[in-house]
């Protein structure tokens, strides 16, 4: 694997960050201690400018290469933040605060973009301005948005944005990417149904709504089954059922379903939400119940334009030998996508070996990928940006 050089022997340091924010991780836009990190580690490396408090407590920072005749500004993101996980990897440097947990990767990606932050700065072998983009609440809190709305792209006069996450599965230092849709939308639902509560030997006197529930969770499966095209790609899920009552003899007079709405096509976010309000009202219409839904949108589809993503892809190959530039589509959504409306440009999937899946508490980020990463952040600011 062609690994730049200089970032083979950053290896121990930067693997020392990333347990280090292992350890001490914070949640959704509560991240100053390790907001503060991260700015320590940039001034020692000697980057241009630092500038926080983007999106409450983003961090953007930029590195000028040798010369700027064309003009160019590249944006590189990483995401801050973990998750509320109990950690149960045993490691030695495992999550110091409890209930908290670097259980998505985080810690890699933002330890990856200091590592490649540190190269380009001493190295400055390009021809424009590389911004560097440390993110607050992608896990939930749209902190891409945030920063997005804070004017970052305008201010910083970000032209492409490129970001990166690390993939339990595919081996470690190894690169996937797709043109078009890569990650999906979400959306969310709540629905409650009212009916009338009672005795459970007199259910003719009652309105059931736990029959009226459960009947919709079922007849919301047609949904996916029989409204999106068979070709397409739409997931819905039912993730809670809750009812007021708490006794076996009770009829409980509401009920509540929580869910999720995740599609790679726009077109049936608006599909699902009309149809998901159909038939919750006219099914607890039909029992003589009633239901009302409350919609939230989410994520919007990670989109990776196509010029930008055979760069990506190029850049990947340089660094790996290989890549695969025609991965399947995941349902999982991703903040990134924030960005990508404002700007071209690609996200790509680094190879995180045999681990648990993110998310899961006995997931750990592999430090042997960090190379393999920094290298991809540092090449795509030089090849695309390729000195004067």
């Amino acid at each position: 694997m062609p690994i730049k050089n200089r970032l083979a022997e950053m290896h121990d340091e930067i693997t020392g960050w990333r347990r280090h924010l292992h350890a001490h991780p914070e949640l959704l836009f509560d991240v100053e201690e390790t907001a503060a990190f991260v700015g320590e580690r940039l001034k020692e490396i000697g980057v241009d400018t630092i500038t926080p408090g983007i999106g409450r407590t983003g961090i953007v920072a930029t590195i000028k290469g040798r010369s700027d005749t064309k003009g160019r500004v590249i944006g590189l993101r990483a995401d801050m933040d973990a998750l509320p996980i109990h950690e149960a990897t045993g490691l030695d440097y495992a999550s110091t605060a409890e209930g908290k947990m670097h259980a998505c990767g985080h810690d890699g990606h933002t330890s990856m973009l200091l590592g490649a932050a540190k190269y380009l700065a001493e190295t400055r072998n390009f021809d424009g301005t590389a911004v560097l983009i440390f993110q607050p609440a992608e896990e939930g809190g749209a902190g891409g948005l945030e920063m997005c709305q804070d004017g970052m792209m305008d201010r910083w006069g970000i032209q492409e944005v490129y970001g990166m996450h690390n993939m339990p599965g595919m081996p470690v230092g190894e690169f996937a990417i797709r043109p078009g849709a890569l990650l999906a939308s979400s959306d969310e639902f709540e629905i409650t149904v009212t009916g009338k509560g009672g005795h459970a030997a007199a259910p003719h006197d009652a309105v059931d709504t736990t029959l009226v529930a459960s009947q919709i969770v079922v007849t919301l499966q047609s949904v996916v089954a029989r409204t999106v095209d068979p070709i397409k790609r739409v997931v819905l899920t039912v993730g809670t059922f809750e009812t007021d009552s708490v006794a076996s003899n009770v009829i409980a007079h509401t009920a509540r379903l929580r869910g999720t709405v995740r599609t790679l096509d726009p077109e049936y976010r608006a599909i699902a939400e009309e149809r998901v309000r159909r038939i919750a009202e006219d099914t607890a219409s039909a029992f003589g119940a009633k239901a009302e839904m409350t919609w939230t949108p989410g994520y919007p589809a990670t989109v990776n334009t196509p010029d930008e993503t055979v760069f990506a892809a190029e850049a990947a190959k340089a660094v790996s030998g290989s890549v695969n530039d025609a991965t399947d589509p995941i349902m999982p959504s991703e903040d990134f996508a924030y960005m990508l409306e404002e700007r071209p440009g690609a996200y790509i999937f680094i190879g995180n070996g045999d681990t648990a899946m993110c998310h899961h508490p006995e997931y750990n980020f592999d430090d042997e990928a960090i190379p393999a990463g920094c290298s991809w952040y540092a090449e795509v600011i030089e090849r695309r940006m390729p000195a004067a």
